[in-house]
């Protein structure tokens, strides 16, 4: 039996193994990495030289109705990702009303600052003591 011939024999063996849940040498998930370690050949025997078998491995997973390991996984990191596109976006709403609330006080107390040097700026300044509020300590 020739090489190619025995490499495809243990791939379809191979397959058949991860298909029916019964694998050997890999973790049994349904991708072309398990498949190649299930069959005892590198990688690139799939992706380059039998093709054909890979395509084959695919769409007896798809028959199946299942998803791929890889599907599943990256689905799983979509769920992910969007749940912290939106926490990022609630973050991001409350930083532009922080910001905005900042800038009113900015603008307060630069209006308060112009006043106060006009008034020490004047011919007969006259000092006033302005109440102090004051506020409880806080703890924490």
């Amino acid at each position: 039996m020739s090489g190619a011939a025995d490499e495809r024999d243990r791939i379809r063996a191979a397959m058949d193994r991860i298909l029916t849940g019964r694998p050997e040498r890999s973790n049994g998930a349904l991708t072309v990495v398990a498949l190649a370690l299930e069959a005892g050949v590198p990688r690139n025997a799939l992706t380059q030289r039998h093709l054909d078998l890979k395509n084959e491995f695919y769409a007896k997973v798809k028959e199946r109705g299942q998803p791929t390991d890889a599907e599943t996984r990256l689905r799983k990191q979509i769920v992910r990702l969007k749940e912290l596109r939106e926490k990022d976006k609630a973050e991001l709403e409350q930083l532009r009303a922080d910001v905005q609330g900042l800038v009113r006080v900015v603008n307060q107390l630069c209006l308060e600052n112009h006043q106060l040097r006009d008034a020490s700026s004047s011919p007969d300044p006259v000092a006033r003591i302005l109440p102090v509020q004051r506020t409880p300590p806080q703890h924490g």
